[in-house]
């Protein structure tokens, strides 16, 4: 899961960034098409980054280098190309930015990375792709109206959901790590919600740095709370780990963010949502092809009762 939002929905590494309803679909560019595809494959791949990182890393202590170093290489070059001062925020702002930071990367991506211990990949992917199910939930209960339209797509994507998770159907994964992954998507929605209702930054790349600058730094205490520091020993960690890190820091974290932000200044939102159940549809693959994962066919039957469901509620929440 990237820190983003639903935006969010993938890839669980910044809060969602006010979108652009009134862009026009007229004269798209070749810019527009190239971010697009940016934000498909490189969100839809950072399940299978994780996958690979958790294999010699402690998984929330992943999470914190992740997202403190994506912080401060996002602030220096916000600040080398704006100035130090287009950091500045109030401490009300500050403090809506680190509760959804938490929220989003400590709460969703922290579960979902502890869960992908045992969990494939894409099957993590296809359970994470019902974030828009539950954000249309959540703000049902803050009093948001919701048509009957978007109701009977949520209705849908739950029911893919209980297949995915019914015990027994898809072979030999645990029920715990299953469900943990399910927490995951409901505590990022709460996130996604609650950065639409918060004091948040205005500007949208300076509240990313201070979401996963408190993502980061409450994943490593969590980290410390489980004892993972003591039984890390660099050497050990192998290289793709490594590079699985870096990948997920340099693309999942930075540039995939940046393009989604600058699709929503420039393309229409119903486009720019498509990424929501396009990323499950990428992870799954990805992890078939790469880790081998198996698909089978409770796996590949809810994954696509959820991602319809999914296309559901974005056609009617546009």
């Amino acid at each position: 899961m990237s820190a983003t939002s639903p935006q969010s929905a993938a890839d669980p590494d910044c809060s969602p960034a006010p979108g652009s309803p009134g862009a026009r679909p007229a004269g798209l560019g070749a810019a527009v098409w190239a971010a697009l595809g940016i934000v498909y494959v490189v969100w839809g791949s950072t399940y299978l980054a994780i996958r690979v990182v958790v294999e010699t890393m402690p998984p929330l202590l992943s999470g914190a280098l992740r997202f403190v170093a994506a912080a401060a290489l996002l602030a220096v070059g916000l600040a080398a190309r704006r100035g130090i001062r287009t950091l500045r925020v109030t401490w009300r702002q500050f403090a809506s930015a680190a509760l959804v930071g938490v929220l989003l990367l400590v709460g969703g991506n922290g579960m979902v990375v502890l869960a992908e211990r045992t969990v494939p990949s894409g099957l993590a992917a296809l359970m994470v792709a019902s974030v828009p199910l539950w954000v249309v939930l959540l703000r049902r209960a803050f009093g948001t109206r919701t048509g009957p339209a978007t109701l009977a797509g949520v209705l849908v994507g739950l029911v893919g959901l209980a297949v995915l998770t019914a015990p027994g159907l898809t072979g030999e994964v645990e029920l715990s790590g299953m469900l943990l992954v399910v927490a995951a998507a409901v505590v990022w929605a709460l996130g996604s919600v609650l950065a639409g209702r918060l004091p948040m930054p205005a500007d949208s790349f300076v509240a990313s740095v201070y979401e996963m600058l408190a993502g980061g730094v409450g994943a490593l205490a969590l980290s410390f709370l489980r004892g993972e520091p003591a039984g890390f020993h660099p050497a050990e960690v192998s290289t793709a780990s490594w590079v699985g890190l870096a990948y997920l820091v340099l693309f999942g974290s930075i540039v995939a963010f940046t393009s989604y932000a600058w699709l929503l200044q420039r393309a229409p939102l119903p486009l720019v949502a498509t990424y929501a159940y396009v990323n499950p549809v990428v992870a799954v693959f990805l992890g078939w092809l790469i880790l081998s994962e198996s698909l089978t066919w409770p796996i590949m039957l809810g994954g696509a009762i959820v991602v319809g469901g999914v296309f559901l509620v974005a056609r009617n929440e546009r």
